[in-house]
């Protein structure tokens, strides 16, 4: 894939490591990042219905990163979709930078919530299905990516109780399991959500086509969470 130079937008997922590097501020949480860039490059580029020129459609997909220490990887999966420029990139972290070490939903485009504060994404990704279904708008889909030490959160298990027998079909939540978390969950972290009502999958979070099909599986009348597992984060 090649640069187009007219509108200074990158395609293919060869460049975004290079992305990445133009990012050079002090970045404290390297790890949540590059755990998060398979993930959020097969949402971005198969699976989402949202683009830069409709970003405020209503009947867009909604994406919410809960995951937001660490948002290398989605600041530059923006730049390559067109979402934001790339010469934003090299200014990252800056004191007069939209793109700050969490991203912000009034200075950066594209971006739905500010996150970073472990365990808000789930709870607001229920309330945002349950807005969307209240205004009878049935075919945007809502993705939230979270980390699996997020599930140390009891924010999160209160909304993993509420969604699934609220069947809120158009709720999907990715875990990005890179063994982070304090505390185990017995039988794993996809059983957490099954026994609520959710269907679940649990996937190598570097394949992309075991990604893609995770993502795309059906699951009418539930939720639906896919756990990617990646390495370890002190590996």
């Amino acid at each position: 894939m090649t640069i187009t130079e007219e509108s200074g937008h990158v395609h293919g997922y060869a460049d975004l490591p290079r992305l990445m590097r133009l990012m050079t501020g002090d970045e404290k949480h390297g790890p949540a990042a590059t755990s998060t860039l398979d993930v959020l490059w097969v949402l971005y580029d198969r699976v989402l219905k949202v683009r830069p020129e409709r970003r405020e459609d209503p009947e867009r997909d909604r994406f919410l990163l809960s995951k937001g220490h660490g948002p290398m990887a989605y600041y530059a999966v923006l730049a390559a979709k067109g979402f934001v420029p790339r010469d934003w990139l090299a200014d990252f972290g800056a004191y007069d930078s939209p793109l700050g070490h969490h991203p912000d939903r009034t200075l950066v485009p594209g971006v739905e919530i500010a996150s970073g504060s472990l365990g808000h994404g789930l709870p607001i990704a229920v309330g945002t299905a349950l807005g969307l279904r209240a205004r009878k708008l049935d075919r945007p889909r809502v993705w939230v990516l979270i980390g699996d030490a997020e599930l140390d959160e009891g924010s999160n298990h209160e909304a993993i109780a509420f969604a699934g027998p609220a069947g809120l079909d158009r709720l999907h939540t990715v875990v990005v399991d890179n063994a982070s978390a304090s505390h185990a969950r017995p039988g794993g972290i996809a059983a957490r959500f099954e026994a609520a009502g959710w269907s679940a999958a649990t996937v190598d979070g570097r394949d992309h086509e075991a990604l893609y099909a995770a993502f795309t599986a059906p699951h009418p009348g539930r939720p639906h969470v896919v756990v990617a597992r990646v390495e370890p984060k002190n590996a």
